[in-house]
């Protein structure tokens, strides 16, 4: 049996006061609408048809060829929306599920769980309902003494008495396509000025046809995301599935809260996680590790056993047992060997520092490659630009960079060479030597007696 998903995304979302559409709004790194494909397409293992309307070049051009598009111009309500879905879809697929783009956090068991209802009855459709205390605009479900539903009730249509129904419609339904196009013709147009797809209940009664409701058991996942109060609340649900996943896993974290980690980050065992870290994109961290607190890391690799505090990284690789700050940036393209020590207030970019080198505090090493057993002395910079190219600068092993040295690039230190604390190196430096003052020359090394 084909199941396509339809995703209604054609909504102004203007109560989030933004010239972004809404579905477009980042929750954790990804689009709101992104979560909503993700859960629809899983489960039902089909390209989702998405419905959009404002904005709808940018929705395309942000998510590209994972669905298929349909206009609704004008949005004339939820119905009108689905509608524009026939073109695609008739005499094409056997159910159609139906979920909203600014749902995000909605599981794909939930979703199979409403399929699966739907199969295995021969009602036109079933809905997914919640029950809570705050009914937050929902519609009220109205059931008869068997337990069948009769109708939706919109909240600002609804009497006292129907106000009192904790069952919410939580718009979300899978429809036998067979029944659902030729329904939809027959929704006729609200006071509002709009179709509304509530309207298929009363229809399908009419028709003395049964329609079935899946009362969640996990209301959080049908949290709708109308205002930046919302998007908020969304957050902290999603932060929390992610936190507790990690910690089953093996990660430990200090205060879970305070804790933000995207989907897509991966974190081995018995690495503990201190506050206010912010974890993102596709990051990769190892067993052991010590991470945060004050912590930014983006799009970067650690390995295992390592001390990241204090610190940001940007599209940095740390191998194993590195300690990172307190204060230090580690930039696109830095690369620390095992064992490499970055202090306080350091910033590397585009540098490869090789195994057990350290570079203690207050230094800068952009375009550089370092060799093993480096030490970069306090104050330390690679004067890698001129104000129109970058030029790289090259250090051999066991080199003793003196303190305020300037590096001059393009420049090269060979292997055990050494430079006097204030030096400006602007010619390279030969193997042994020691290179001293402003700007700086050799002296060669003393002969051993």
């Amino acid at each position: 049996m084909k199941i396509t998903p339809v995703i209604l995304a054609a909504g102004k979302g203007t109560r989030m006061n933004s010239k972004l559409p809404k579905v477009l709004h980042p929750l954790l790194g990804k689009p709101l609408v992104q979560y909503a494909l993700d859960a629809a397409s899983t489960a039902a293992g089909e390209k989702p048809v998405l419905v959009v309307g404002h904005e709808s070049e940018l929705i395309r051009e942000t998510l590209g060829d994972q669905c298929r598009y349909v206009v609704q111009e004008p949005q004339l309500g939820t119905g009108h929306a689905l509608k524009q879905a026939e073109s695609l879809l008739r005499d094409q697929t056997d159910l159609v599920l139906v979920t909203n783009a600014d749902m995000p956090l909605i599981r794909p068991g939930t979703l199979q769980k409403l399929v699966k209802t739907q199969q295995g009855h021969d009602g036109p459709f079933t809905m997914l309902t919640l029950s809570v205390d705050d009914p937050r605009g929902f519609g009220r479900v109205i059931r008869d003494q068997g337990g069948s539903v009769l109708a939706i009730v919109e909240e600002k249509q609804a009497t006292e008495e129907q106000l009192a129904v904790k069952e919410l419609n939580a718009s979300m339904y899978c429809f036998s396509a067979d029944w659902l196009w030729g329904a939809l013709e027959r929704v006729e147009l609200s006071p509002q000025g709009e179709y509304y797809l509530t309207d298929l209940v009363e229809i399908a009664v009419k028709d003395n046809q049964k329609v079935k409701a899946v009362l969640t058991e996990q209301p959080a996942e049908l949290i709708g995301v109308n205002t930046r109060v919302h998007l908020a609340e969304a957050v902290k649900v999603l932060q929390g599935r992610i936190n507790e996943e990690l910690m089953t896993s093996g990660v430990s974290m200090v205060d879970p809260g305070s804790v933000y980690i995207e989907p897509g980050v991966k974190i081995g065992r018995d690495t503990l996680i201190l506050p206010h870290t912010h974890i993102q994109g596709e990051t990769v961290i190892g067993e052991g590790n010590l991470v945060g607190p004050n912590t930014m890391i983006r799009n970067s690799v650690i390995g295992n056993d390592c001390e990241i505090q204090f610190s940001v990284l940007e599209q940095a690789t740390v191998e194993d047992r590195v300690d990172v700050g307190p204060f230090s940036h580690l930039r696109s393209g830095a690369h620390l060997a095992d064992d490499v020590h970055l202090g306080n207030f350091g910033e590397v970019k585009n540098s490869s520092l090789g195994k057990g080198t350290k570079m203690g505090h207050f230094s800068y090493l952009g375009d550089a490659v370092l060799g093993e057993g480096v030490n970069i002395g306090a104050g330390t910079i690679t004067c890698n630009y001129d104000g129109k190219e970058k030029h790289s600068t090259r250090i051999g092993d066991r080199v003793f960079v003196g303190s305020d040295t300037m590096l001059v690039a393009p420049v090269e230190l060979g292997n055990d060479s050494r430079t006097g604390a204030g030096s400006v190196v602007t010619k390279d430096v030969s193997p042994g030597a020691l290179a001293v003052g402003v700007p700086a020359r050799e002296i060669k090394k003393p002969q051993n007696k």
